[in-house]
């Protein structure tokens, strides 16, 4: 459950622009592409709207009190409060909300957005996730 505060509902508008600057992307470009140029363009929207953001984010593990680099980078952190994790797939399965969550869990954010491009309506690619700490 999600409830309603004043931080909720602030990342909630954030939610809804960031989907706003999706969609332009994918009524610009359409689907077929990869995931990178989604990202570059998705980047270049929340630019021009003024959004503070960081994109290819490092996500170390922590196991057993040590942190281990392991590879994994965030696509994209939004006013440090919503990630976005961008695909460009045929369609999402389960294994890529379980990523989404766990960066979730890792990075310490209560909102996830899941949304892969390589759709014909971007509302039937679109995915939100909420980490219940």
């Amino acid at each position: 459950m999600f409830e309603e505060n004043p931080v909720n509902q602030k990342i909630n508008q954030i939610t809804e622009k960031i989907i706003g600057c999706a969609i332009s992307v994918h009524r610009g470009l359409g689907p077929g592409l990869l995931e990178s140029a989604y990202e570059e363009c998705l980047c270049f929207e929340l630019t021009q709207n003024k959004f503070e953001f960081d994109s290819q984010v490092p996500l170390p593990v922590i196991y057993k009190g040590v942190k281990l680099d392991c590879g994994y980078r965030i696509d994209v952190v939004v006013e440090n409060l919503v990630i976005v994790e961008l695909k460009a797939v045929e369609r999402i399965l389960p294994v890529h909300e379980a990523q989404l969550l766990s960066y979730l869990k890792l990075y310490d954010k209560k909102i996830g957005l899941l949304i892969n491009f390589h759709v014909p309506i971007l509302k039937s690619g679109l995915k939100r996730i909420v980490n219940n700490l």
